[in-house]
């Protein structure tokens, strides 16, 4: 078994989750910003209306990191790196609005980071 074959698992878990993340918030920053969700947290970037557009921003560029990743090559493994630790980092600014969710994205943005550094830069589609 060659590396190759050893990380097609991983890319495709990097790829899958960077998509599944990238859908999931810009759909929570597009109700953010019309106000679907009552909160009283307070955020970094003043409030929730604001976040929900810097959310909803990351969602999209997770979504194109996940094409470029399913692509394959170094641009998909790069971009892919970035815009994970971009969410790792969005995700413990507002982990004092929901600490569980929080965490748990800085988890999977980890393993993602980890996934496209060990074995990125290979097509997941052959």
């Amino acid at each position: 078994m060659n590396q190759h074959d050893r990380g097609a698992g991983w890319i495709t878990f990097a790829g899958v989750m960077v998509t599944l993340a990238g859908f999931l918030n810009a759909i929570w920053g597009i109700a953010a910003i019309s106000g679907f969700f009552q909160s009283n947290a307070t955020y970094m970037a003043s409030d929730l209306r604001t976040w929900g557009w810097i959310v909803l921003i990351v969602g999209v560029l997770e979504l194109t990191a996940a094409y470029s990743i399913f692509r394959g090559g170094e641009f998909g493994r790069w971009f892919g790196i970035l815009i994970a630790a971009v969410n790792a980092a969005s995700s413990l600014m507002s982990i004092k609005a929901d600490p569980a969710w929080g965490v748990c994205l800085f988890a999977i943005d980890v393993l993602i980071i980890y996934a496209l550094a060990t074995y990125g830069g290979r097509s997941v589609v052959s």
